[in-house]
């Protein structure tokens, strides 16, 4: 089995395990805006879910914005991810 560091991953994608809404809205913004890694709208569609299902409401404006420039096939994926992400933490 391979073995990684942590000191190989980045500070901005290692989730801690008790992150609030407000920590998950902010890895939108990240993923979004391609702050410590290129843009990936799927990734920011999947924290903006997850932020808005832990009670951050600002996070829906941004996940109706994204939604707009997203295929419908891309929505479903972040959506898949998030449900899968919630159920497991």
């Amino acid at each position: 089995m391979a073995r990684m560091e942590m000191s190989a991953i980045p500070a901005s994608l290692a989730i801690p395990m008790e992150a609030s809404a407000e920590a998950y809205y902010e890895l939108g913004l990240m993923h979004a805006a391609g702050r410590a890694a290129p843009v990936d709208l799927v990734a920011a569609q999947k924290w903006f879910n997850v932020a808005l299902a832990k009670g951050c409401s600002r996070a829906a404006a941004h996940r109706a914005e994204l939604a707009q420039e997203m295929s419908r096939e891309e929505v479903a994926e972040a959506l898949r991810e998030a449900r899968r992400f919630l159920t497991r933490h």
